[in-house]
């Protein structure tokens, strides 16, 4: 049987004590390596609500003295503005409005002959730009006339000096793609080409399509035309410079060159001319309203009766062009025709425009016309139903009709100016073909 050791029990009571001590010193070892990551997490936890309570939003205002503005602005500087013509402007509203405090300025303009456009003519949306002092006295005045023309009035040490001056145009070619849905026209106003670009492309293929009958949905065309411009301000058109067109899956192409003295045609890319001795309708862009016809019974006179020629309908007024370079045989009224001219061509080839409201004036007798210049315009006068121009073609005094008879080329290109032709149509072409690849690619 074991006996009791003090010293053992003292030995086992002294390890206990260290082991306590130990377990006790290992808690707050825990305690001091981790109490930091509980106070960041109670941090996160706390912050956004402790941050929104101690840190309010304040507005503070404070005064800041600026220098005092200097003005440059002197007695001898000049102001330019422009202004637009309204409806009911007088040449004194129009300066009020514009600060041109300067009674003897308006009372030259409106007293001198030369100014009379300003003083009378003011036109709605036309332009105005003046040149002033800082007083307001008028120093310089430009005024559109029209497209072309402009205005000016200037002071000088003689008093105000008024002249008539060509507007400064930028010539910037344009380039443009359509697709016919229903019509030429149709199809330029949606894509925002102006009518006299349109009534150009349907003269230029005119005796290859027949705009009003023979043009499909989904025909399309491209188009190169000039536009002038007056300070980014569209003031007109000019001449289409390069189009291509295809018809019914038919391609047809047209380049403008002139030679060197400025007579300007149309011509395929390779040189062949498209102008014609005649044209094939004498009449701007129009519809067949009565065909040719031997048999064709007379809706006046109830009776059958040869209608010789064609009738093209157009609203009364509109512009008859000669169909070809001519001599004027007969000008005066005839008959059935009412007011009738006769042209006679060469190669024993004669002309007839018939039902006309009237004459180009100074026409005459035996008078010299060239292709394309205004003799007449259309009405319904003698035996008429409605306004349109009756056009007869006659060869060797034998009647054929003018939309299917054969009509000559004039001659081609001459050979000095074959180079620059080339150059000219190739350069046209490339923009032609870059057209037609965005076509391509819009459409995929």
């Amino acid at each position: 049987m074991p006996q009791n050791n003090p010293l053992s029990k003292h030995s086992i009571l002294a390890q206990n004590l260290l082991v306590s001590l130990r377990k006790k010193q290992l808690r707050w070892l825990f305690i001091v390596l981790f109490l930091p990551i509980f106070g960041v997490v109670a941090a996160f936890s706390q912050a956004p609500s402790n941050f929104a309570n101690h840190f309010k939003p304040k507005t503070i205002v404070q005064e800041i003295t600026l220098p005092p503005a200097i003005s440059h602005i002197s007695a001898s500087d000049e102001f330019w503005q422009v202004d637009q013509i309204r409806r009911d402007d007088t040449l004194g509203s129009l300066f009020k409005r514009m600060g041109i405090n300067d009674d003897g300025a308006i009372k030259f303009l409106m007293l001198a002959p030369d100014a009379r456009a300003i003083n009378r003519r003011l036109i709605p949306g036309r332009t105005l730009e003046t040149k002033t002092n800082l007083a307001g006295k008028l120093l310089h005045l430009e005024y559109e006339l029209d497209s072309e023309n402009v205005l000016v009035a200037s002071l000088t040490p003689e008093g105000y000096q008024v002249a008539t001056e060509k507007m400064a145009l930028q010539n910037t070619p344009v380039l443009k793609s359509a697709t016919i849905r229903d019509s030429l026209f149709g199809a330029t106003d949606n894509a925002g080409i102006p009518d006299q670009i349109a009534l150009q492309i349907a003269e230029i293929f005119s005796s290859e399509i027949n705009f009003h009958d023979d043009l499909r949905s989904g025909d399309r065309f491209n188009v190169i035309y000039e536009a002038f411009y007056n300070a980014g301000e569209l003031m007109k058109t000019g001449n289409v410079l390069a189009v291509e067109f295809v018809n019914n899956g038919k391609t047809y192409q047209a380049i403008h060159f002139g030679d060197a003295k400025s007579k300007f045609a149309y011509y395929t890319p390779e040189g062949k001319s498209l102008h014609k001795s005649f044209l094939r309708t004498p009449v701007e862009f129009t519809r067949v309203s009565s065909n040719f016809n031997p048999g064709r019974f007379h809706p006046i006179l109830h009776r059958f009766k040869a209608h010789k020629g064609v009738d093209l309908a157009a609203p009364t007024g509109t512009r008859i062009k000669a169909a070809g370079d001519a001599t004027v045989e007969f000008v005066g009224r005839k008959g059935g025709y009412g007011n009738v001219i006769v042209l006679k061509h060469k190669n024993n080839v004669s002309t007839v425009y018939g039902h006309l409201s009237g004459f180009a004036k100074g026409l005459r007798k035996n008078m010299k016309v060239a292709q394309g210049d205004i003799i007449g315009y259309v009405g319904m006068t003698g035996l008429a139903t409605g306004p349109h121009l009756h056009y007869e073609f006659l060869l060797n005094k034998v009647h054929r009709n003018p939309l299917t008879v054969a009509l000559p080329t004039s001659v081609p290109i001459d050979a000095r100016y074959k180079e620059e032709f080339a150059a000219k149509s190739s350069n046209y072409m490339a923009q032609i073909q870059m057209l037609n690849r965005s076509y391509m690619a819009a459409r995929d």
